[in-house]
């Protein structure tokens, strides 16, 4: 077995390292006299407490001109700004209640700061805020809502382009005149009611009429999933005067009209599948509006359009007017309503 070997001292004269014995420099002190241009040994003068503080005021402006009172942007509404007690302690201290009833009576539209209604549980406060809690205020839970509205022509019934949930304006609600209680039974208008609502029973774009939307998960089912045993009503115009013969047009006449409406009722099929009978009338006819009413179960998309076609007439507009036991009543174009607790589809 081969021996190590120790590799070999360093040599003192050969070394590139520096001498231990080589003294430390050091580099010179630097005084307030260096630092204010000076000469060494000198004393800066003294400054008098007005001068520094004159001085640390100009400092101050330079270095935040816009920190200013009247640069100062102005603040939203403080109940939205996270400075404060949270709004939930203040009002459980005032109302000698716990924490979360208070929560409640804040979620419940109950609560005001300086005026305005704040529904956010987060909301937080100032000492100076005057905070109330209106008088007919409940701990009762809150009841999803469900949501009628009159869709215009051009607007989607669910996602799309241009939705109809943006006609949910609160300067666009209506109250029904039929409403047991009057206005004051109405339902009172929370922001919460717009937040988690299933679009339900779809209307074509280029169709008008009642359309719903809801919180409760029960009567979306009912309007999407068993929408074949609900019945809806839907006001179709036709031309009053021209009806169509093969790709030209013919006038309109008594017998065409009623001829249509027979076949209408009976004996059609749409995508091949015979439809079942249906309800339909005429609910309007003048020299210049024909009207007819439908009443079914089950429709789907298109097939309206393309019953009115098969039959020799000219579709102007359709427009839903009922679904289930609950009719668009008084509602005009845009406008929406809450659906009473106790009604029913």
């Amino acid at each position: 077995m081969a021996a190590m070997q120790r590799a070999p001292k360093p040599n003192p004269a050969t070394s590139t390292d520096k001498p231990r014995d080589t003294p430390r420099v050091r580099p010179p002190r630097t005084t307030l006299a260096d630092r204010q241009g000076l000469p060494r040994g000198s004393r800066p003068p003294v400054k008098t407490v007005a001068e520094n503080r004159s001085e640390r005021q100009n400092e101050r402006q330079t270095e935040r001109p816009n920190d200013r009172t009247g640069d100062r942007p102005k603040q939203a509404n403080i109940a939205e700004q996270k400075v404060g007690d949270r709004l939930a302690k203040r009002l459980a201290a005032q109302a000698n209640c716990s924490r979360s009833q208070a929560e409640q009576y804040i979620e419940g539209g109950w609560v005001r700061v300086d005026g305005q209604v704040i529904e956010s549980v987060g909301a937080r406060v100032l000492a100076h805020q005057t905070i109330e809690l209106d008088k007919n205020a409940s701990l009762e839970a809150l009841e999803e809502v469900t949501i009628l509205m009159h869709k215009p022509v051009g607007f989607d019934s669910g996602e799309g382009g241009n939705p109809a949930l943006l006609l949910l304006d609160p300067a666009k609600q209506s109250i029904d005149p039929n409403l047991a209680g009057g206005a004051s039974a109405s339902t009172r208008f929370l922001q919460r009611h717009f937040t988690n609502l299933t679009p339900t029973t779809p209307l074509p774009n280029e169709a008008s009429g009642l359309i719903v939307f809801t919180q409760d998960f029960r009567i979306a089912r009912k309007l999407n999933d068993d929408a074949d045993r609900v019945e809806q009503e839907c006001m179709v115009q036709v031309d009053a005067k021209r009806a169509l013969h093969g790709p030209t047009t013919v006038p309109l006449t008594e017998d065409v009209i009623y001829q249509a409406l027979d076949r209408l009722c009976h004996g059609l099929s749409f995508n091949g599948i015979p439809l079942p009978p249906i309800k339909v009338s005429i609910a309007q006819h003048t020299d210049k509006e024909l009207w007819l009413r439908f009443a079914f179960k089950g429709i789907r998309p298109g097939q309206i359009p393309q019953m009115i076609e098969r039959v020799g007439l000219r579709l102007l507009a359709i427009k839903r007017i009922r679904i289930g036991r609950i009719p668009m009543g008084d509602l005009a174009e845009g406008e929406w309503r809450y659906l009473p607790v106790y009604k029913r589809f």
